[in-house]
């Protein structure tokens, strides 16, 4: 018999085959040339692609296979089925070429096996039973040929290559399959950013626009607002000596022919309402004042025209001054608000740009709440070197199949029409672009919490997500 892992010796009355030199050579063989001119093949190992394991349980014929087959490809025998499946379990085969009729484990048993557990080496099968139910049944199993004995040598080696082909043939397409599904999951995940960038664009672009109109709004205003806020103050000492000069004259006596006509005067105008009158309504146009100047301040520090570039600036003025453009949300009576600011030092940032998360991150929470009483609670904190804003609220909550999405580009679980699915998806654009994240937890009908990690030194270089994640989970949910 012949042992594996020694080189093959053909029985005796068995010549190696020989090969002309005309006949094409496989790509994994190497040629030597003797002195009988004639060529013959030397195998060169490549992990299994070129092995063969021969199952039969007549050593004759595992001999006679061995021999015909040697010359090409590196055999291995087994005289029956279950040491087979030992020798595919230990190292990998390209082919096996299988007898049918084995004693225990039969070669329609084995085939099973092999195309179960080892779906990767191709199988042909040889039978001395001529029958055409027994050849359906092998190829419809998964066996690539079947062969009746005694076959011919010619037509052995013809199979087997033909078998090692079309397994090559196979293994290819399914790398090219898999690179195929790769490159299209490459594609539509390069689309999908792609979106994000195109829908992050036209917002920007939006806000922008906004922005530069918000800001020739509070330019143009800022003069003749500082000019009303800075004279109510004159003009209600001017008002208040005017009032003491009339008191003094009521107090003098009026001859009798001018006395009737300024008491009748002061009846048609009336007198007394319209001193009273005259404080208040300059206190009122004071306040009007006081709420234009606001405005055109927060218009100022919200648009940040200025402030394209990055700025120092402090991160509470421009939540402060995001909540006073909100005030239809945030001076109701049914969304209560809550600050808790912490100890914070200016901030290296894109100013505008932060100031849109905030108005997109509030504006929210106010819409989550809704026409009900609920709560907004603001919370900043230093942690390490970076900022943290935490806005939660005690709205309707977010389900927790949509939070995987909550921040894809157009997705939004407002009605149609109330959403354009952009803001936190801007949002989160925003932050990375700081160099920070930002992360969300939600319960349905509970509330949802947004928390923003920004580096003081806002240059884009990203916050490690391992690092984010233990901030988030270990720090902020305790410091906070």
């Amino acid at each position: 018999m012949w042992q594996r892992g020694a080189p093959f010796r053909p029985a005796k009355g068995i010549s190696p085959l020989r090969i002309p030199r005309s006949q094409s050579l496989p790509d994994s063989t190497k040629l030597q040339v003797p002195e009988s001119g004639e060529f013959q093949l030397q195998k060169i190992p490549e992990n299994g692609e070129n092995r063969l394991l021969i199952v039969d349980d007549e050593e004759l014929v595992l001999n006679l296979f061995a021999a015909a087959l040697g010359e090409r490809y590196e055999c291995e025998t087994a005289l029956n089925a279950h040491e087979a499946l030992r020798l595919l379990a230990e190292r990998p085969f390209a082919l096996v070429l299988s007898d049918v009729q084995m004693p225990g484990l039969s070669g329609i048993e084995l085939l099973r096996k092999i195309v179960s557990d080892f779906p990767d080496v191709a199988v042909v099968m040889v039978s001395g039973v001529e029958r055409s139910q027994r050849v359906r049944d092998a190829l419809r199993l998964g066996a690539f040929d079947y062969l009746i004995k005694p076959c011919d040598l010619d037509v052995l080696q013809l199979s087997v290559e033909r078998a090692l082909e079309h397994r090559a043939l196979i293994r290819d397409g399914n790398r090219y399959r898999e690179d195929l599904e790769r490159r299209n999951a490459e594609l539509a995940s390069q689309r999908t950013e792609l979106v994000r960038l195109q829908a992050q664009l036209v917002h920007s672009e939006k806000m922008a626009s906004l922005g530069q109109l918000a800001g020739g709004v509070a330019h143009e205003l800022n003069n003749p607002a500082g000019f009303l806020y800075s004279n109510m103050d004159t003009l209600m000492r001017y008002v208040t000596k005017l009032k003491q000069l009339l008191a003094t004259y009521d107090t003098i006596t009026l001859p009798e022919e001018v006395a009737p006509k300024v008491h009748q005067l002061k009846r048609e105008i009336g007198y007394e309402t319209l001193l009273g009158d005259l404080s208040s309504t300059i206190v009122d146009c004071a306040e009007g004042a006081t709420r234009i100047r606001d405005i055109v301040l927060n218009l100022r520090t919200f648009s940040r025209l200025d402030e394209a570039e990055l700025k120092i600036i402090d991160i509470h003025a421009g939540i402060d001054a995001t909540i006073r453009l909100l005030s239809q949300y945030y001076t109701s009576n049914h969304i209560t608000l809550k600050r808790d600011y912490g100890d914070l030092p200016p901030v290296l940032c894109y100013a505008g740009q932060l100031n849109q998360v905030w108005m997109n991150l509030l504006t929210n929470a106010a819409q989550a709440i809704g026409p009900g009483r609920g709560e907004v609670r603001i919370e900043t904190r230093l942690i390490d070197d970076m900022v943290a804003v935490r806005i939660s609220d005690t709205g309707s909550g977010i389900q927790s199949e949509h939070l995987k999405k909550i921040f894809d580009p157009f997705f939004t679980t407002k009605p149609v029409g109330e959403g354009t699915g952009l803001g936190l998806s801007i949002s989160y654009g925003i932050i990375e672009r700081h160099g920070g994240t930002l992360q969300v937890q939600s319960t349905p009908t509970e509330g949802t919490t947004f928390i923003t990690l920004i580096p003081l030194n806002a240059t884009g270089s990203r916050i490690p997500q391992q690092h984010a994640e233990t901030i988030h989970l270990q720090e902020v949910s305790n410091v906070l």
